[in-house]
């Protein structure tokens, strides 16, 4: 632990940030190579299936740990206090951010179509967080575990065309004047926060059990989606099928919706992502202490590295005279990630430190 901050909650963080980075690249220079949702196996080489499986572990744990976060500021050394405050301003925050700052780097140009994204998602999340986190941690465990595990069975029924779009399909909330998309339907997600949440006590036990529960959990969700995924049955609606080689055979297995996220995308990353944060209990190398730096000021990170990327874009099709610069391998896309990072790594680390130290309120949502 460092101060009230623990180490290890900061170094996942940090790591999710660092693989967002990745797949940020790859949709600013490697859009001529597009992947769809699920990715098509047989038109998308390994390499860059790979690249954007990895990107998938970046959500899931980001809004698990956004919940486990929650319950470590409610459950202060001092004695509990109301988060309720705290979740909504900044669950509107985002959704503000989501829709002015965000959209603005991803488009560069005036906008015409507003992307409720994962910003968005995280947001409203945090607002379902704020109005639940007091019912029994019990109630909320299993209220995470049932919206997690059943919403894929979901029907839209007389649900009304805009709830349904917000919560589980993804479409248009608008058309005029403003086109409005949700790219990332909240419901799911709004489970997994939960779920984070439910698992903060954790972090109030010795660090041996704490890491023996997380491991057994993570193993538990590797388990139940292996049964799952071989029985091709309930949890993701795109079956599996036998492929010429092991390669395309293990990217068919893993091949998972994201949006909304399944059940079998969710056991998966989940799974992994505890596995993780037990293990990183245990390491202090000059890896994880950059990684920490990066997850203790994710949301300042977020919006810096959006924007260099925006400014990197427009400066390189300049510089070759083209309306869009592209680079043509997937390493070349793992490449500028780790300049970017390596550039935005001091600017993010003395941000971080003022966050700590300048006693300043509005630091803290950031």
């Amino acid at each position: 632990m460092n101060g009230q901050r623990i180490v290890s909650i900061d170094v996942m963080r940090g790591l999710v940030m660092l693989l967002m980075t990745v797949d940020h690249v790859r949709e600013t220079f490697y859009l001529q190579h597009q992947v769809g949702d699920p990715m098509d196996v047989g038109t998308t080489p390994p390499a860059l299936f790979f690249t954007r499986l990895a990107a998938h572990f970046c959500a899931p744990m980001f809004v698990f740990l956004t919940g486990l976060s929650a319950w470590l500021y409610a459950h202060p050394p001092g004695g509990p206090r109301s988060a309720t405050g705290f979740l909504a301003r900044r669950g509107l925050l985002l959704l503000a951010l989501e829709v002015t700052v965000v959209n603005a780097a991803w488009s560069g140009t005036a906008l015409s179509t507003i992307y409720l994204q994962v910003i968005w998602a995280i947001g409203l999340a945090m607002l379902a967080l704020a109005l639940l986190h007091r019912l029994p941690l019990p109630v909320l465990g299993l209220l995470g575990l049932v919206i997690v595990g059943g919403h894929n069975a979901l029907e839209q029924g007389t649900l009304p065309s805009a709830a349904w779009t917000i919560l589980e399909q993804r479409g248009f909330l608008a058309l005029d004047p403003v086109r409005i998309k949700v790219s990332y339907p909240v419901l799911a997600w709004i489970g997994v926060i939960l779920l984070g949440y439910a698992c903060g006590p954790l972090y109030a036990r010795a660090a041996a059990l704490r890491m023996r529960r997380l491991t057994l959990a993570g193993i538990a969700c590797l388990a139940l989606l292996i049964v799952l995924r071989s029985m091709n049955g309930y949890g993701e609606p795109v079956p599996w099928t036998p492929q010429a080689d092991g390669v395309h055979a293990t990217m068919a297995f893993l091949n998972f919706t994201k949006y909304p996220p399944s059940l079998d995308f969710l056991l998966l990353t989940l799974g992994v992502g505890c596995i993780a944060l037990a293990w990183i209990e245990r390491v202090n190398t000059v890896a994880t202490r950059v990684a920490a730096v990066f997850g203790g000021a994710p949301l300042f990170y977020y919006l810096l590295h959006l924007y260099a990327l925006l400014v990197l874009q427009k400066l390189a099709a300049a510089a070759l005279g083209v309306p869009r610069a592209d680079v043509a391998h997937v390493w070349q896309v793992w490449a500028i990630a780790a300049l970017l990072a390596a550039v935005l790594y001091l600017p993010t680390r003395l941000f971080g430190s003022y966050k700590r130290t300048s006693g300043k309120g509005w630091v803290k949502y950031f």
